[in-house]
């Protein structure tokens, strides 16, 4: 598997309208967020995205290849495309794709552009983004009987991806901080993620991820009001944020 790093205008605008539309704090919060205003900040700004596009390539592809066999590994599931692209974005923190393809034929994470290049958090979160596609592709081809809402087949694969960027050592070998940390944007999954934290350990990260994902099939059923929406800023993304705006 392969990540690309890319610009494209059209999807960023389109996904930044419809996420501000549902007040997602995936979103950079502004009133004055409209078509318009995006497209003159792609007029004014669009040197600055490209800067950093060149730079998240260099520093990705030191871990690519070396990650998608780690994701292979542990959840005994080939990627489900050969090539997917990270969108970069000015105001989408970001996002994942939910195991449907869309726009092309090339699957789509997005991740904002002002993060630090050189910090854990730009490579853990978009490494986090590139599990929860995964995640998605795995249950709706293979458990989608099952039968889960999409909010609780969204908290688990958040789980998930915490889980894989955390709780083995193959994760401390990526980036410095693999904690496995509840301090994030979604306070309504923490419940069943601390729940979950022994059974990746003593299923997942011994190598049978399928028994994992039955038994946060199981537990899920139990948590209904699972909805992506109750999302709150988190502490980390303020910091990493403001740590990158004080250096431009």
């Amino acid at each position: 598997m392969k990540l690309k790093f890319v610009i494209n205008k059209e999807f960023d605008i389109e996904m930044t309208l419809h996420m501000h539309s549902l007040h997602m704090t995936s979103v950079i919060e502004s009133e004055a967020i409209s078509r318009k205003s995006l497209e003159e900040q792609y007029k004014k700004e669009l040197p600055k995205l490209e800067s950093k596009r060149k730079e998240f390539q260099l520093e990705w592809d030191k871990i690519n290849d070396k990650f998608s066999r780690y994701v292979e590994k542990v959840t005994g599931y080939n990627w489900f495309y050969p090539e997917y692209e990270c969108v970069l974005s000015f105001n989408i923190r970001g996002a994942s794709n939910w195991g449907k393809v869309i726009w092309g034929d090339i699957p789509k994470i997005v991740r904002g552009y002002d993060v630090p290049t050189n910090s854990w958090y730009f490579t853990r979160i978009t490494a986090h983004e590139l599990i929860l596609a995964h995640y998605f592709e795995i249950y709706r081809r293979y458990y989608d009987k099952e039968g889960l809402k999409d909010g609780q087949v969204w908290a688990l694969a958040e789980i998930a991806a915490f889980a894989l960027t955390s709780l083995t050592p193959e994760a401390k070998t990526f980036w410095s901080n693999t904690e496995y940390y509840t301090n994030h944007n979604y306070p309504q999954i923490v419940e069943l993620q601390n729940e979950l934290k022994s059974t990746f350990i003593k299923t997942a990260a011994k190598g049978d991820f399928d028994s994992y994902i039955k038994k946060r099939i199981e537990l899920a059923r139990r948590y209904s009001d699972m909805d992506p929406l109750k999302a709150v800023p988190s502490k980390e993304d303020k910091k990493e944020r403001t740590k990158s705006k004080s250096k431009s």
